[in-house]
């Protein structure tokens, strides 16, 4: 075992059902043999279902946290979930602006239930102040097309993503019809990628979270950003295919695997 393991600090909700939000990268993570910094950057009403609450964390708590926290304890890697507030932006972007560490974004914006989870000038917020600063951005489609609502096809939301100034975007399209789920990841390079996987039986409660949290844990383990995208998503479709019922409504990806 090692002495002093890996560190990802991880900034998310808390989800009391624990399919998302931080539970699910503590879980994800710990399956990685990696240790979890961690700050509550919302408290949320929520079953398996969907989100009937968010209440933010206080920016200027947010920032005490983090100026104490990081003064003793380095990450490896950060993982942004959902951000309970505009006004945590600034303080969160400052913190990151200080670290030399790869850092993934999921854009939580709207609960799987179709609750949703931010405020109208979020979206815009988010690629202004903290786009900057991602290694990797991990949307869904649905909030692809929030965060660039005039883009012409999921392509060019992705173009747009990447001039905001991350260095790559993966769109995930569990969230599209087909018998297949596709994702696409995009590079400032030009580069793009593309992934076919078995769509499951089931809907998920955590997918997202577990995915961005697979990817930070091989960014902090050492991988290139190409090979952590694609560990992450294969761990992940792995924690899916072994999902379990914990309420009545979807399943929480099976992230601790026998």
């Amino acid at each position: 075992m090692l002495l002093s393991p890996p560190r990802v600090l991880c900034l998310s909700g808390l989800d009391p059902m624990g399919g998302a939000g931080l539970q699910a990268d503590i879980e994800t993570l710990a399956a990685h043999r990696i240790h979890t910094l961690s700050l509550v950057t919302a408290l949320t009403v929520q079953d398996s279902r969907n989100v009937r609450r968010v209440v933010a964390t206080d920016p200027a708590l947010l920032d005490e946290q983090l100026s104490v926290l990081l003064a003793d304890a380095q990450p490896d890697a950060v993982k942004l979930g959902l951000l309970g507030s505009a006004a945590q932006l600034p303080v969160i972007a400052a913190h990151l602006a200080r670290l030399s560490v790869p850092v993934v974004c999921d854009p939580v914006l709207r609960a799987g239930g179709g609750a949703a989870l931010v405020a109208d000038g979020f979206p815009d917020a988010l690629r202004g102040q903290l786009l900057p600063l991602v290694t990797v951005l991990t949307p869904n489609a649905a909030e692809a097309r929030r965060l660039v609502p005039d883009g012409v096809d999921l392509a060019g939301c992705g173009a747009a993503l990447l001039a905001d100034g991350c260095a790559r975007v993966l769109i995930t399209g569990g969230d599209e019809p087909g018998a297949s789920v596709v994702n696409h990841s995009y590079g400032r390079d030009m580069t793009t990628r593309r992934w076919l996987w078995p769509r499951l039986p089931e809907t998920f409660h955590g997918a997202g979270c577990t995915l961005a949290s697979a990817i930070a844990a091989r960014l902090a383990l050492g991988d290139s950003v190409d090979d952590a995208i694609d560990a992450g998503q294969r761990w992940t479709q792995a924690a899916l295919a072994r999902a379990i019922a914990v309420g009545g409504g979807r399943r929480i990806p099976g992230r601790m695997p026998a």
